[in-house]
């Protein structure tokens, strides 16, 4: 059997809380195959979306990470900056529950789409509105050239979802994190 994209081991995330760490997601394991689908469902408070961000390296400053969450072999637990930003976006996209989390709402959808292209590859601001607009395309936005100009706060709320999907798939990752991205 061939390696797993995503390997997790053990992974345990605990938050300090007036003196004292709680356990939000003890012992996690799994594994996911390329163009294999893992679904993580359970209760409100379970601790799925808790995970998710532990896998991205995303979680607050009062949260604590221990075992291991390999992306294609590289160990995430405690990697530098320079590793997770390789890796987030490229190798690995993350969705939020609420697109509202991660689109700025003081840039238009458009430039928070190109600037993902161009930190990515090697793209000129033409060439990346273009893709742009491949993009917000893919995903149904409604007028994917008028809506390139739009703040987050001026689409409806599924749209945010759609667009922040589509700013997501930008970097072609080969895996997508996704913590209720349809809802």
């Amino acid at each position: 059997m061939t390696e797993p994209v995503l390997k997790v081991e053990n992974l345990t995330v605990e938050f300090w809380v007036d003196g004292v760490w709680y356990p939000a997601a003890i012992d996690m394991n799994f594994e996911v195959q390329a163009g294999q689908v893992l679904a993580i469902v359970g209760e409100s408070g379970s601790g799925k979306s808790t995970t998710a961000l532990g896998l991205m390296n995303l979680l607050a400053s009062n949260a604590r990470t221990s075992g291991s969450v390999r992306v294609k072999g590289e160990e995430m637990i405690g990697a530098n900056a320079t590793t997770l930003r390789r890796t987030r976006g490229k190798e690995v996209a993350y969705i939020f529950q609420e697109p509202m989390t991660a689109l700025n709402p003081v840039y238009t959808i458009g430039f928070q789409i190109v600037e993902t292209l161009r930190n990515h590859f090697d793209m000129g601001p033409h060439e990346a509105k273009i893709r742009a607009i491949e993009l917000l395309t893919m995903v149904d936005i409604p007028d994917p050239e008028k809506s390139l100009n739009k703040y987050p706060q001026q689409l409806a709320g599924g749209q945010r979802q759609r667009a922040r999907i589509a700013q997501a798939l930008a970097c072609d990752p080969g895996r997508v994190v996704a913590d209720e991205a349809a809802t």
